[in-house]
């Protein structure tokens, strides 16, 4: 029996035959999509990363001191123990500026006024003031005369709250320890390479934490008494620190 197909039904079967070959190209290509992304092929070999931290320090030796003096008087009224004060701290300022250091580098740091009381009395007997500064010291040769010639100024009325040493400029510290860094990194990654039987690859990406403060080195105060000799001043060092994260691609 001869079976004969008009125009519409002719049109229908090619239809479906042309659907049921779309179906089975992306059938196909769904699957060759997932071997790709399957563990142990090539796309996944390209992904290896390995992840280090590198640590950098470096020593120097502090070129700057911070000396955080002031003075206290007290008088019988406000304006008499802040006459007496402001006359303290101006013999301090002088002493220090005829011993090198620049006003620029003499700074006020606080002011107190406090009512001063009898035992068993609300009447306040007299009164006391503070007045503090913080001087920039920037040679150390000479940081010890200069506080002693502070200190000898105020008289009886002076107070060391005390010192800090610090370096003044830390960016060639920095540079040497970002370099010990990325080479404690590079280290550390290629042992861990090696380890895992894989080459190690160029760097994907570096993050620095941030440096960790170079914290000044802190002296005991000293008593408020005159000096009658330079005091003495002992630099030592300080340590600069630098951590990175680094990311390499292993082969």
């Amino acid at each position: 029996m001869q079976l004969r197909l008009t125009v519409t039904q002719r049109a229908l079967a090619v239809g479906v035959a042309a659907a049921g070959l779309l179906i089975g190209a992306f059938a196909a290509g769904g699957a060759r999509g997932d071997a790709a992304m399957l563990p142990g092929r090539t796309v996944a070999a390209q992904a290896a990363r390995i992840t280090v931290t590198g640590t950098g320090t470096v020593s120097g030796a502090p070129d700057q001191l911070m000396l955080y003096m002031g003075v206290q008087t007290n008088g019988s009224s406000v304006s008499a123990a802040l006459q007496r004060a402001n006359r303290a701290v101006a013999a301090v300022t002088r002493a220090l500026a005829r011993n090198g250091v620049r006003g620029s580098d003499i700074q006020t740091s606080g002011l107190s006024i406090q009512p001063e009381y009898t035992s068993n009395s609300a009447v306040p007997a007299g009164y006391g003031v503070s007045e503090s500064i913080a001087v920039t010291l920037r040679t150390l040769a000479a940081a010890g005369t200069q506080i002693s010639a502070a200190v000898r100024a105020g008289g009886n009325a002076t107070q060391v709250d005390g010192v800090s040493l610090n370096l003044n400029d830390t960016s060639s510290l920095l540079a040497a320890a970002r370099a010990r860094a990325a080479a404690d990194a590079r280290a550390k990654a290629a042992q861990y390479a090696r380890a895992l039987g894989a080459s190690l690859g160029p760097v994907v990406s570096v993050s620095e934490q941030h440096p960790a403060p170079v914290l000044p080195m802190f002296a005991a105060p000293s008593a408020g008494r005159a000096a009658p000799s330079p005091v003495p001043v002992s630099p030592g060092s300080q340590q600069v620190t630098v951590t990175v994260t680094a990311v390499f691609a292993l082969g």
